[in-house]
């Protein structure tokens, strides 16, 4: 178990003996879908594609890809993104996984 590992373990167990949100904790983004219509990203890190059919979100350990049809960045602020189109698909990504 490598000490990334280990910290990870301590942030958890931490976070849920004090009750504290993993979301806020590990580091993790809060992902909400509102139908096929709209997606709001909490705690990202950043754009990394950004075209009307796919958008691609940097989080916390990977990326966070949207595929759809006229996909539109609503509002971009510095903890949350919302994503307004035809929503096909959302998928998490490994760090360096190719998409």
């Amino acid at each position: 178990m490598s000490l990334r590992d280990l910290q990870k373990k301590f942030k958890k167990q931490f976070s849920d003996f004090f009750e504290i949100p993993n979301d806020v904790m590990l580091d993790l983004p809060k992902i909400v879908l509102v139908g096929n219509l709209q997606v709001f990203i909490e705690n990202h890190r950043g754009i990394v594609e950004y075209t009307t059919e796919k958008i691609r979100v940097k989080v916390g350990e990977g990326e966070v890809g949207i595929t759809g049809d006229r996909l539109v960045l609503r509002n971009i602020k510095t903890d949350e993104i919302c994503v307004e189109g035809q929503i096909k698909s959302l998928c998490f990504l490994a760090p360096g996984e190719v998409w």
